[in-house]
Parts: structure tokens; sequence; C-alpha cells
């Protein structure tokens, strides 16, 4: 993704602010649902390095949100362009370290998927996506900030018995590929870890 994306999906997540991932406990409107028809896949593990903050839910609604600042600080600083051994140009977004569920704290890492972790540059993590099964959920497509906050709002209302439901709570992640180069026009995947 190029820098000229990533500045745009920046201006996005921060003239969303502080809507970023946030409404946890509302639904989408009855009869505005598009089926959810996720793809069930087995998926083996890989290894991000990036930025990471803890927040949850709740503080992304306030003026204290942590999601707006790490897009900021990771477009601002042109950190993609510093991770090294990357196999892709995709931006991903892990969600990690469940304390809970929906409504508990987690980590937030913005990075890129890579072959190796054995060079990690100071200030970001390695986290590694571990094995396992997962929902892939695919976007609307649309103005970034629209389409990631409606896909969790009907991912945060799925039942526990449809596919997707289940979920593990080890480890989601978005992923922003070349679908994400125009931020107003942008579609992705998200991988939701299921049991």
């Amino acid at each position: 993704m190029t820098l000229q994306s990533q500045l745009g999906l920046l201006l996005c997540f921060l003239g969303f602010g502080a809507m970023t991932l946030l409404v946890a406990a509302q639904s989408t409107e009855p009869g505005k649902e598009s089926p959810m028809n996720p793809q069930v896949v087995e998926e083996s593990g890989f290894t991000v390095i990036g930025i990471e903050a803890r927040t949850r839910n709740g503080k992304e609604r306030t003026k204290d949100a942590v999601i707006p600042k790490q897009w900021a600080r990771f477009v601002q600083e042109n950190l993609a362009a510093q991770i090294p051994n990357k196999v892709d140009s995709s931006i991903m977004v892990v969600y990690s370290n469940y304390a809970s569920d929906k409504d508990g704290e987690y980590s937030y890492l913005i990075g890129a998927r890579v072959g190796s972790p054995d060079e990690v540059p100071a200030g970001m993590v390695a986290r590694k996506v571990p094995a396992g099964r997962y929902a892939i959920f695919t976007s609307d497509k649309g103005p970034v900030s629209k389409v990631v906050v409606g896909l969790w709002q009907k991912i945060w209302v799925i039942p526990k018995s449809a596919p997707g439901g289940d979920r593990a709570y080890k480890a989601d992640y978005e992923v922003y590929d070349e679908r994400a180069a125009d931020p107003q026009s942008t579609e992705i995947d998200l991988h939701i870890g299921i049991k």
C-alpha cells in the first residue's frame, strides 16, 4: 500500500474520530443487514510487526480513543516502510490478548505481515497470529471508517450458533490490501478467530 493510500486511510480514521470501533453494544438497524456468509478456513499462523497499544471499545467512544492516534503515528512516521521482511504491501491490524470479550481490553496492533520476526525495529513489537479456525468476512465497499465499523457491528450481533459467532477471542485481524487504496471506496477482509 502506498504512502498516499495510508494517508487517506489515516484521514478517514481521524475524521471518524472516536467512532472507530465504538458501538459495541449497538446492533445494525432492522432491515439494513446484509447476509453474513463468512468463509470458514483453517489458517496457519503468521507474524505481524508493528506498533501496539492497549484499549477497549468503551474507551474508543471517548476523547481518549487510542485507535486514531495509532493510525496517525503509523502514517506520519511512515512506519510501514521501516518494517523489515514484509511478505506483501498490505497493512494488517491485529486484535489480540483479549481480557474477556468485545467489552474487555485488547491489544491493537497496526503493521505488516513478515516472513521473519528476527528484526524488530525499536518501538515496535512482533505479534504471532495463531494458527486455527477463522471466519473471513468481507466488508461492504465505501468510506473506510464506515465499512470497518459497519462490519464490526454486524459481527458483534452474530449468534454463537452462526458461522463466525463462536469467537475464540485469541486473535482477529483486518487486511488492508489493494482494495483499500482509495479510502473513500475501501473493501477489507476481517478474519475472526473462532472455536
